[in-house]
C-alpha cells in the first residue's frame, strides 16, 4: 500500500489524526509527513489544521482519481493488456471511465477500431491516434474524474449499438453484482451495458467482493471477467467467465 492510500485510509477512518501519529504509522518523518498531507489536501481528500488532518471523505466515497491512479499499476496493466487482447480490429467499443479503462485506451491507441470513452482522461490518451476513429460523447464531467455523467452522456450511449463495452467498477460480486459509488456514473455505466452486444469488466483484485453504493448490474450481465485475483471462485461458480491476467 502507498502511503498517500495509508494515510488517507488512517484519517478517514480516524476522522483526523496528527502528524505525529502519521510519522509513527507510516515510519515516515514528520516533514515528509507535512508534505503528503499539503498534497492530499490539493487532492481534496483532507483538510489540513495545525499539526494534523481531518478527512473530506466519506467511509463509503471512492479515493480521487489522482489518488487511485498509482494504485496496483502492474496489475491494472495486465488487466488491460488481456482485455485489448479480446478486441479485434475493426469493432465498435464504448470504454468506460476509471483508472483501469484508462490503461485500456493507451494500448487501444494503434488499433483499428470505433472507440466511444466516457471519461475526458481516455479522450485526450486516444485523440491523438491516427487509426482508430473516436466518438466523443455529450455529458459534465466530474470534477478530477473526469467522468461524463449526465442526460448528455446517456443519450449518446442510446443512440448506439457497440459491440463490446469495457466496464470497469468500484465493486463486484457474485451477490451484489457491479457496484460503483457514484449514482450518476451508475447510471452511464447501467446504459452503457445495455447499448453493447459483449460486456467486458476490467476488475483488480482489490475489488472483488467489494459492495459500493450503487448498484449496476448483476453478474448475469457480464459476457467476461478479466481480473488479477487469485479466488474468483464465487464469480465461477455464478456463471461467469473469468479471465485472469
Amino acid at each position: 500500500m502507498s502511503r498517500l492510500k495509508q494515510i488517507t485510509e488512517a484519517v478517514r477512518d480516524a476522522g483526523s489524526l496528527g502528524v505525529a501519529d502519521l510519522a509513527e504509522l507510516t515510519g515516515a518523518s514528520e516533514m515528509t509527513i507535512r508534505r503528503d498531507l499539503e498534497v492530499l489536501a490539493a487532492q481534496g481528500v483532507l483538510e489540513r489544521y495545525r499539526g494534523g488532518a481531518r478527512s473530506l471523505l466519506l467511509r463509503g466515497s471512492e479515493p480521487p482519481f489522482a489518488l487511485r491512479s498509482d494504485e496496483n499499476m502492474d496489475a491494472k496493466r495486465r488487466i488491460a493488456a488481456t482485455v485489448a487482447s479480446l478486441i479485434t480490429d475493426g469493432e465498435s467499443v464504448v470504454l468506460d471511465s476509471g483508472t483501469t479503462c484508462l490503461e485500456v485506451a493507451r494500448l487501444l491507441h494503434d488499433r483499428r477500431l470505433t472507440i466511444m470513452p466516457l471519461s475526458l482522461h481516455a479522450v485526450n490518451a486516444l485523440s491523438s491516434s491516427s487509426t482508430l476513429t473516436l466518438l466523443v460523447p455529450g455529458g459534465r464531467p466530474r470534477p478530477g474524474e473526469l467522468a461524463l455523467t449526465g442526460p448528455l452522456t446517456l443519450a449518446s450511449l442510446q443512440a448506439l449499438r457497440f459491440d463490446t463495452a469495457v466496464i470497469g467498477c468500484c465493486g463486484l460480486s457474485a451477490e451484489h453484482g457491479l457496484t460503483a459509488y457514484d449514482l450518476e456514473d451508475a447510471s452511464v455505466k447501467r446504459t452503457a451495458i445495455t447499448s453493447a452486444r459483449r460486456v467486458i469488466a476490467a476488475v483488480d483484485a482489490s475489488k472483488l467482493d467489494r459492495t459500493a453504493l450503487a448498484h449496476v448490474a448483476p453478474v448475469s450481465s457480464l459476457d467476461a471477467v478479466v481480473t488479477d485475483a487469485a479466488d474468483f471462485e464465487p464469480l465461477a461458480s455464478a456463471g461467469v467467465t473469468v479471465v485472469t491476467a
